[in-house]
């Protein structure tokens, strides 16, 4: 696996952020691409004043408070704004050509975030191929620490949805201790954190509000393999959704850290998501499940057209392109 994703990581560079902190960023991008032949990209983004250079290692504690803080805020831009959008490619997906695939709809697409399996030969492609800022999931606290040395700008305890097919479920006892292990081996890092749908709704927002007492800067919510359609087109589009909306209502009621409502998102529900009170939404296999580039390009686009996204502004705020 890590040969075949070197293979294609071989001829880029990370991508470099500079910046601010606490004032509005304007971007540039630069960037090429190829499936299978990625090239360099590198974003600039400048505020006033002078920039400085962010690797999003330091938010593992390696760099000062200023690029810590700036990694922060280019991992949490989206969620201001309160219209996030990431596509997520799955916890147990290495297959670096569909990861490939997944990151470049995400950016084409307009989407604001990408979220990938927690691999650094992943990050350092994914970083090569997009401006987005890149998320990682696990379930397993150490692997994050060599991904956010990779590159990684966020992390996401969740995304459980490929481990309910084998019967393995997550209690909120397990999330919390989760949580704890996370946040002593990367103190600085944006942490985001699923709330498993097979919680009661109830115990679904007191493990919230134990989580952001824990430190965790975006709950996750989800609920699309619990729910089960009995009516075609649009109403099934709703039904399917309930759920993780449901969640999203009620738990960003009751912390003061942004809502992803994932799960079953279409491009139908997601603007219902961000009505009901979250700041942003996950979609996966809506994109991940598809066969063409086209396709992954075009679902994106459309959830994001819904949003009130647009394409050509997604990657940076006024980002205009420019030659290196």
């Amino acid at each position: 696996m890590a040969s075949s994703i070197g293979s294609l990581a071989k001829c880029v560079s990370p991508v470099l952020v500079e910046g601010n902190v606490g004032t509005a960023w304007s971007a540039s991008v630069s960037s090429s691409f190829a499936l299978g032949a990625p090239k360099a990209k590198s974003v600039k983004l400048v505020s006033g004043g002078t920039a400085f250079k962010v690797q999003a290692a330091a938010a593992a504690g390696s760099g000062g408070s200023d690029s810590q803080e700036a990694v922060r805020q280019f991992a949490l831009r989206g969620f201001q704004t309160k219209r996030a959008l990431k596509v997520i490619a799955g916890l147990q997906n290495f297959d670096a050509q569909i990861v490939a695939a997944v990151v470049t709809a995400a950016e084409k697409g307009g989407a604001t975030h990408v979220d990938i399996a927690c691999d650094p030969e992943l990050v350092k492609l994914a970083t090569s191929l997009t401006s987005l800022p890149v998320c990682v999931s696990s379930v397993v606290p150490e692997d994050f620490v060599a991904a956010v040395e990779a590159g990684a700008h966020m992390i996401e305890l969740g995304n459980y949805d490929s481990f309910y097919e084998s019967g393995r479920v997550f209690a909120a006892s397990e999330i919390l201790e989760l949580t704890k292990r996370t946040r002593e081996l990367l103190p600085a890092i944006t942490l985001s954190v699923t709330i498993p749908h097979t919680l009661p709704l109830d115990e679904q927002v007191n493990l919230a509000e134990k989580l952001e007492k824990l430190g965790a800067d975006i709950i996750q919510t989800e609920g699309g393999t619990s729910s089960a359609p009995t009516s075609p087109g649009i109403q099934g589009l709703i039904e399917k959704a309930s759920p993780t909306l449901a969640a999203a209502y009620a738990i960003s009621r009751a912390v003061n850290i942004p809502v992803m409502c994932a799960s079953g998102i279409s491009a139908v529900t997601a603007p219902m998501a961000c009505g009901a009170g979250a700041a942003g939404v996950g979609v996966g296999s809506a994109v991940n499940k598809l066969n063409d580039q086209i396709g992954m390009v075009a679902a994106v686009r459309s959830i994001a057209e819904s949003l009130g996204l647009e394409a050509s502004k997604t990657s940076a705020t006024s980002s205009s392109a420019v030659a290196q």
